[in-house]
């Protein structure tokens, strides 16, 4: 295959350019492409500026990939890579989720220098995390806790953990291992008992929607039962319109040609939770998800989200 260049849009966190080191190499083993045709073009987005107050408040987690977005559509990059928890619920028009790599660890990692696992921490422990979710879950488990935001790259908030500010965090189990940091974990939440963000430990990579021969190289890297899970996630989000501002927790699990779904809302003291889980052909994976969220969008009723 002729080798062509291709610009890799990515965030400039560690975590950021060791997912698109991981999308360059793919590239090369698959395709057969010369390394140095592919450059990686690290980027400051909106949600990286903003340290002042939670991303919840300033406007959800597009706020993560908006520069790379409109450098993907404007033409300074052919592809973007991102996070897929970070991708907005409803994509900029003319963007498409091209193709996924295989996914890592979905779990939560628990960190702490005090216990080893979360029902360990003394009463009224500082837990810090800037997830409504994660704050959900950790409530939920333990309303004695007391829970602080703590934002920054995975560098940054390990230090805060060491330096004190809290006695432990929440981190996504696919960002430690990416880094080379799994040795810092205390212990692994069960994913099926406490439920990752949709999306997390995926890599999903965005493509122009017109770009047909981009769209046809990326096809060949996909790993297909990554990017029918991030289906039904996705889907599920759509329904309960989420976004960093709802406390949200839903995973899909291939095996072969059946999916299973599991989801769950909560509200963001942790008092308040619907669950459910769904069975169905991978083949129907956005119509699980859907199935997932109009049940537990029925279940909260109206205002569930909004409740404090």
């Amino acid at each position: 295959m002729q080798s062509l260049p291709i610009r890799i849009g990515t965030r400039g966190s560690p975590l950021a350019l060791a997912q698109a080191e991981e999308t360059r190499r793919t590239l090369v083993t698959v395709l057969g492409l010369d390394p140095e045709a592919i450059a990686i073009v690290p980027m400051r987005t909106t949600g990286d500026r903003i340290t002042d107050r939670p991303i919840a408040e300033a406007g959800g987690k597009g706020l993560f990939t908006k520069e790379i977005d409109e450098a993907l559509l404007d033409g300074r990059i052919d592809i973007g890579v991102h996070s897929a928890k970070d991708m907005a619920t409803r994509l900029p028009d003319g963007i498409v989720i091209a193709a996924c790599l295989k996914r890592e660890d979905v779990r939560d990692a628990f960190v702490s220098p005090l216990a080893k696992r979360l029902e360990d921490l003394p009463r009224g422990a500082v837990v810090g995390t800037s997830s409504l979710r994660r704050r959900a879950l950790a409530l939920r488990a333990r309303p004695d806790l007391r829970i602080v935001d703590l934002r920054g790259n995975v560098d940054t908030r390990l230090r805060k953990i060491a330096a004190g500010e809290a006695q432990a965090t929440l981190l996504a189990a696919a960002g430690l291992i990416r880094l080379g940091l799994s040795d810092r974990v205390s212990s692994f939440l069960d994913a099926l008992a406490w439920l990752p963000a949709p999306g997390q430990g995926a890599i999903a990579i965005a493509a122009r929607e017109d770009d047909v021969a981009m769209r046809q190289r990326l096809a060949a890297i996909d790993d297909r039962p990554t990017s029918a899970a991030l289906v039904a996630e996705r889907a599920f989000l759509a329904v309960l319109d989420g976004s960093c501002r709802t406390p949200i927790g839903g995973l899909a699990q291939i095996d072969g040609a059946r999916l299973s779904f599991s989801g769950i809302i909560v509200t963001i003291d942790g008092i308040d939770a619907h669950e459910t889980t769904i069975n169905g052909p991978t083949s129907d994976a956005t119509g699980i998800g859907r199935q997932a969220g109009t049940e537990l969008l029925r279940r909260g009723g109206p205002g569930f989200f909004t409740r404090r």
